[in-house]
């Protein structure tokens, strides 16, 4: 059986308001760069980017741009 290691509360609350803060200065080009920032899975970030969502954030992904914005 493999151990798992999950990131406590604030460790993710924490890193969901500094990927939120990427993408609001337009530094967030895709989930690759983060995952490899964060050192998790491209799975990983792309559950953080649908709980900011919830959290009413519209997020989009911009293709010819190549990066992620707020709409607004």
């Amino acid at each position: 059986m493999k151990n798992k290691i999950t990131m406590d509360y604030l460790t993710y609350s924490e890193r969901l308001n500094y990927l939120l803060e990427m993408i609001e200065k337009g530094q967030l080009l895709s989930l690759k760069q983060a995952s490899e920032k964060f050192g998790c899975s491209e799975s990983t970030i792309k559950r953080m980017l649908k709980t900011i969502r919830e959290q009413g954030h519209h997020i989009k992904y911009c293709k010819i741009a190549k990066k992620y914005f707020i709409e607004i």
